[in-house]
Formats: structure tokens, C-alpha cells, sequence
């Protein structure tokens, strides 16, 4: 706990396996309370390190994208109480030792959501990022900024922290399942004028850290810049789009598509 604040972090999951153990040994578990992983179908042993090492754990029943699975993050933690709730890749491409510092800037009460960067640092390529992923980083960055009205060093971070109130007034249960979620969450919170905090973070890129391809990539871009327009032509009051309705904060999706493993 930080300030009797219960501090929970969650991990979404996909072929884990070889690196959640190292990704762990690396939380505090004096300042995080309970850690929740969710197992978006993984074709490896994933779930079984994970409850060896006691780490509560959701399997989804089929592969549903990595948007559904933070979706099933954030909902069991609100379920469990978390007051900040720290989403980290089980894949150790980002510092676990940073989430005391992500957790105690939501904390303080001067941030609602806080982000990890990669590119504060000046370090994001001599950790690895291909040039081309860092190339459109900082221009679909450049572009974000502009539409949006903000002034982030990056959009594309996948290392967040929130406030239990930003997490139950988003409307993110309106997001993709895919990738474009983190952006889109992202858009949600400038919209409704939460407040966003960066921190600086190392990132490492190794054959088991998870990565989109090029193609994937190409996608994800043009869905970022579409995500953008959207953003702006409902600031502008000429258009209106279902990720900024806020009275569908609490809709999720129907059905029972995970379950707790035990």
C-alpha cells in the first residue's frame, strides 16, 4: 500500500511463459498488493508458471485480442478494490522496479493516469526499437499532440498507471479488443480531461518480448490517426463516437467469456 492506497498491478498476458517469472521477481511487493494476470489463450505454459508462483489468475476461452484482455485487467481489478491499478507487460520489455514510483504519482492526487515513457530518456533506440517503430512513434506523436491539444512525449507506451476513477468513468468497454485500445484509452482520457503524467522508462527489445510485425504496425497507425480525427471532429461538435459517450462507462462486454483459474 502506498498512503493506505491498495496498489494492484495487472498483467495481460500472451506466451509469457519464459519471461513472467523474471518480470515478478522484479515487483515490490511491499508497495503492490495483489498482482492479476489475465491469459489471453496462450499457446504456452503461461498460466501454470503463473500459479506456481501464486499469482492469481483469468484465462480467456478463446483468443480475444490484447484491448479484451486489459478490459478483463482493469474489471477484476476494480472487483478486488484496487484504488491504483498499475498495468505492466508480463514480457519484461518494461521496468516492474518503476511501478512504486507509476503507483505513487497516482497516489500523490496530481495524476489520474500515468504513463512510462520510452522516449523521455533519449534511450528508446539504444534499447532496441527498430528504427521504423521509433520513426513513426514520434511522428504519429507529433500528429497525436496537434489533434489532441496535448504535449506527451509518446502515445504508444504500453506501461500505465490509473486511478480507480479513471478507470470506472472511461468508457473503455467501447475500445477495440485489438491493439488501437491503449490509444483510444489514451484519446478517452484527454477528452474528458483527466490528468496525464509521464515518468521515464527504460524499454528492452529481445526475441521474447512481444511485438507487433509491420504489417500490424501499418494498421495500428492508421487507426491511431483515425482515433485522432474522431477525437477532434466530437471536440468540434461536428460528429459524435461511441469512445467518447461516457454514459457507456459501464457497459462490458456480454457473456462469460474467462474464467478464474484455480
Amino acid at each position: 500500500m502506498l498512503n493506505g492506497k491498495k496498489i494492484i498491478a495487472v498483467l495481460p498476458a500472451y506466451n509469457a511463459a519464459k519471461t513472467l517469472e523474471q518480470t515478478i521477481a522484479e515487483l515490490d511487493r511491499q508497495v503492490v498488493d495483489d498482482i492479476l494476470l489475465v491469459d489471453d489463450f496462450s499457446a504456452d505454459e503461461t498460466v501454470r508458471v503463473a500459479r506456481e508462483m501464486g499469482i492469481r489468475s483469468f484465462l480467456h476461452n478463446r483468443n480475444y485480442g490484447y484491448g479484451r484482455n486489459q478490459k478483463t485487467c482493469y474489471t477484476e481489478a476494480l472487483k478486488s478494490d484496487a484504488d491504483v491499478i498499475v498495468m505492466l507487460h508480463p514480457d519484461y520489455q518494461y521496468s516492474p522496479k518503476l511501478v512504486p514510483a507509476m503507483a505513487a504519482m497516482v497516489v500523490s492526487e496530481e495524476y489520474d493516469v500515468v504513463l512510462g515513457s520510452r522516449i523521455l530518456g533519449g534511450k528508446a533506440r539504444s534499447g532496441g526499437m527498430p528504427g521504423y517503430k521509433y520513426l513513426s512513434n514520434r511522428v504519429l506523436t507529433l500528429i497525436e499532440n496537434a489533434l489532441l491539444g496535448s504535449k506527451l512525449s509518446e502515445f504508444h507506451t504500453g506501461f500505465r498507471a490509473f486511478s480507480r476513477k479513471a478507470l470506472e468513468e472511461l468508457p473503455i468497454y467501447a475500445n477495440s479488443d485489438d491493439f488501437l485500445f491503449d490509444n483510444e484509452m489514451l484519446a478517452q482520457a484527454l477528452f474528458f480531461d483527466f490528468r496525464l503524467g509521464e515518468i521515464s522508462c527504460p524499454t528492452r527489445y529481445f526475441p521474447e518480448a512481444s511485438s507487433i510485425n509491420f504489417q500490424r504496425s501499418v494498421v495500428y497507425g492508421l487507426g491511431v490517426l483515425w482515433t485522432a480525427v474522431r477525437f477532434r471532429l466530437q471536440k468540434w461538435g461536428i460528429a459524435k463516437f461511441k469512445i467518447f459517450d461516457d454514459s457507456d462507462a459501464h457497459m462490458r462486454p456480454g457473456g462469460r467469456y474467462y474464467t478464474e483459474v484455480h
